[in-house]
This record gives C-alpha cells, sequence and structure tokens, in this order.
C-alpha cells in the first residue's frame, strides 16, 4: 500500500501513531463528544484532532484508554477502527444514538446490540452479505452489567443499520422507496429493535481484524410509536450512554486482569 503521510508515522486518517493510543476505545461518531468522554479518564489528553476523527488519551484504573470519534455512517467508521487496530487498539465500545424500532423502545432507553442488520454498503466490501455482523460476547456483557449496575432501562438484541438518515425518516418521497418501506417493514416483524448507522461495519471490520467489539446506543425517539399515535418522546442527552461505556471499560479491564 502507498504511504500517503510520506513516512510520517502517523496514520493518514486519524493522525494518530504508535503509543497514541490505549487498547481499549470509545468510538462515539460526533467529535464533540470526545472532549466529554474524556473527561472520565485520568490525565487525558488531545493526540489528534484531523477531519471527522478526534482522539483524547487517558487512563482508566491506570490502564492506557482513549476515544476517537468517527463521523457518520459506516465508512468513516471503518477507516477509524482499521487506523486505531494498526496502533494498537483491541477492544472497542461504539457510543451513539438511535431510533427505536419496537413499540417498547422509549426514548431515554439505551440500545445494546447483540448483532446488526447490513443494510450498509461498507461491510459488503469486506466480507460477503451471508456472513453475520456480531457484537463481541464479552463486551456486551460488560455493557448489559454496566447498564443493570446504575439501574438504567435497556434492550438487548438485534439493531438496523443503514446509510442514509432521511432514507429512513423518509422512504415514501425516495425513488427506491417501495424497497425500503418493505424492508423496514420485515426488519420490524423480525424484531430489530433500532436503527443507526455504524454498527453492522463496526462489528464486521472487527471480525476480520480479531478485535472485540460492541454497541450501545440512546435512543432519541420511536418513528413507529408516533406512527401509532403513542407517546414518543424525544432524549437527546448521551450522558447515561457514555457512562454505560465508561463503566463496561472498567469492567472489562478488571475482567481481563483476572
Amino acid at each position: 500500500m502507498v504511504d500517503y503521510t510520506e513516512g510520517s508515522g502517523k496514520q493518514y486518517h486519524t493522525g494518530i501513531g504508535p503509543g497514541d493510543v490505549g487498547e481499549y476505545v470509545i468510538l462515539p461518531g460526533d467529535p464533540k463528544r470526545c472532549a466529554k468522554i474524556a473527561e472520565y479518564f485520568d490525565d487525558a489528553k488531545l493526540v489528534a484532532d484531523v477531519r471527522e476523527f478526534v482522539t483524547y488519551t487517558g487512563y482508566i484504573g491506570g490502564v492506557k484508554v482513549s476515544v476517537t470519534s468517527t463521523g457518520i455512517g459506516g465508512a468513516s467508521a471503518s477507516i477509524a477502527m482499521e487506523e486505531l487496530v494498526r496502533c494498537g487498539a483491541k477492544y472497542f465500545i461504539r457510543v451513539g444514538t438511535c431510533g427505536g424500532m419496537q413499540l417498547d423502545v422509549l426514548g431515554g432507553d439505551l440500545v445494546i446490540e447483540t448483532g446488526s442488520i447490513r443494510m450498509e454498503g461498507t461491510s459488503r466490501e469486506y466480507a460477503p452479505i451471508e456472513y453475520p455482523a456480531v457484537a463481541d460476547f464479552d463486551i456486551v456483557t460488560a455493557l448489559r452489567d454496566a447498564a443493570e449496575k446504575k439501574g438504567r432501562r435497556y434492550h438487548i438484541g438485534v439493531a438496523q443499520s443503514k446509510d442514509s438518515f432521511y432514507g429512513q425518516h423518509e422512504p415514501e418521497v425516495k425513488p427506491v422507496g417501495y424497497d425500503l418501506l418493505n424492508k423496514w417493514d420485515a426488519w420490524i416483524k423480525c424484531g430489530s429493535l433500532a436503527s443507526e448507522m455504524e454498527s453492522a461495519a463496526l462489528f464486521i471490520v472487527g471480525s476480520y481484524l480479531r478485535v472485540k467489539v460492541g454497541t450501545v446506543c440512546l435512543v432519541v425517539a420511536n418513528q413507529e410509536r408516533a406512527k401509532a399515535g403513542l407517546e414518543n418522546k424525544q432524549v437527546h442527552d448521551v450522558n447515561g450512554a457514555i457512562e454505560t461505556a465508561v463503566d463496561a471499560i472498567r469492567i472489562l479491564i478488571e475482567r481481563n486482569k483476572a
């Protein structure tokens, strides 16, 4: 592969290099969330800020940990993971937002994904569509234990990943609306909990790179509840999801030490 950094020793897109990140990394989409997440670390420092990729590194329980933003969608998320793994990262937790799909998935709830529907394009450039996008079991259980410890309302199961936000919310006006609407209905009938935009790519890339990946998302709202005429509160405060991810990292560190 061509060295586009021309020997700088830094990764081309994220700007990180060997020693800049820990083995445990939290992955928000929004770069502005990185500083907030880094406040949960000891001795956190900004190590890179390039494009949509912002990275802070600090310590939890004396172990080096990092947070790197991925931007929106699987394409940029896969780039972040590839470059983080090249710099030594091994455990990843995506923390973000989603929209509920089942009627009992409420705004303010957390969704911990066991797997993701691959209705996006990035993962198809890594694995055939028949290969499942699944989360790491150890990270799923750590996220569950972290959520239960704080008494947070959560759901565990499959979610959907897509590339088009407005394809989800305005499918009827899209030229391929017939396909979007039919597949959305199928995902609901199959029990999909929520919809977001990164996990399928991260799970597939993680499988290929042999690293451990999990996801916890805040449910912002639920369009299916709105369609059904049910209360549909909106919640935008991601602190609960962030704290769950940080606590899960603590759990993973303790279990790996043991």
